[in-house]
């Protein structure tokens, strides 16, 4: 498959009354994906925490993540079910998951299949550490999917180039981010840095954002975000590298479509051949040499 139409969700954060207004939401925004037969939808980090607004949000956070983490069976049930009834790929976002005492913050990613995989944040913000106490996880996955090999950076993991460096290498062309920030520098650290992961590893990269407000939860109180699908700066590609890009801070959809055979030739005929070049960048660096002056 040369051409895949891929979807980055701007996804609406609100309060819900019931988990079945989650799961509606949920349903509408894949199957309006399904509409304009796309076959990679990319849903952002933490847009489940809606689910809070059906608990306590007065208990102490720690115990509110912990509960969050209780929807993942429900979460699972949805997703599988409509990648396997919509025949998409689903990046859903992440959830909170408990493994023995410690809490993890997980991506999955959902097959037309029903099968998925898991992908962990490898780097903790610090209200996931020091208010959320969210673990980091410690092993970086690529998927194989019917269109080739894609890599996730879960939002601050995007600004370790090495992370997307070893997708990269290990032959993914695109790159998923999923991100939740809450004001416009916090957003811009992922922004800038996922166009430099592209530029740097010649692959699209696919940011997703959450929009909107909790204000009864703290660190998600506010969001702002502008969803997008980037390119490499190069000739086949997008003038300015932005493929697509969404409207600050509304709830939309960015659609648009990947040439994934024009990422391979990039790789081989670039006007610069940054990912082909980083062997010998590790090599230089490897051992630094110090000048006093």
């Amino acid at each position: 498959m040369d051409r895949i139409r891929v979807a980055a969700l701007q996804y609406y954060i609100r309060p819900v009354p019931t988990f079945e207004h989650f799961k509606d939401q949920v349903e509408s925004l894949v199957a309006t994906a399904a509409d304009y037969t796309c076959q990679l939808l990319v849903f952002p980090e933490y847009f489940t925490v809606q689910l809070l607004t059906l608990g306590d949000v007065k208990r102490p956070m720690p115990d509110q993540v912990r509960a969050l983490a209780g929807q993942l069976d429900r979460y699972l049930d949805i997703m599988t079910g409509l990648a396997r009834r919509h025949g998409l790929y689903i990046v859903g976002g992440t959830i909170p998951v408990v493994e023995g005492d410690k809490v993890y913050n997980q991506c999955y990613v959902f097959g037309p299949g029903g099968d998925y995989g898991v992908q962990g944040k490898l780097h903790m913000t610090r209200f996931e550490t020091e208010e959320w106490l969210v673990e980091p996880c410690s092993r970086l996955r690529v998927f194989e999917t019917g269109f080739g090999r894609i890599g996730v950076a879960i939002c601050y993991d995007v600004e370790f180039p090495e992370i997307a460096r070893a997708a990269a290498v290990a032959d993914a062309q695109i790159l998923v981010v999923p991100s939740c920030t809450d004001d416009r520098q916090g957003f811009l650290r992922v922004r800038y840095c996922s166009h430099a992961r592209s530029i740097e590893n010649q692959l699209y990269v696919v940011h997703s954002c959450t929009v909107g407000s909790l204000p009864m939860v703290p660190a998600v109180s506010l969001n702002y975000g502008q969803a997008s699908i980037l390119t490499p700066s190069d000739f086949p590609f997008s003038r300015d590298g932005i493929l697509a890009e969404g409207t600050v801070n509304q709830e939309m959809m960015v659609i648009g479509e990947l040439n994934l055979t024009t990422i391979g030739e990039s790789r081989t005929f670039g006007t610069v051949l940054p990912l082909k070049d980083s062997i010998r960048t590790a090599q230089i660096t490897r051992d630094v040499e110090i000048v006093k002056l």
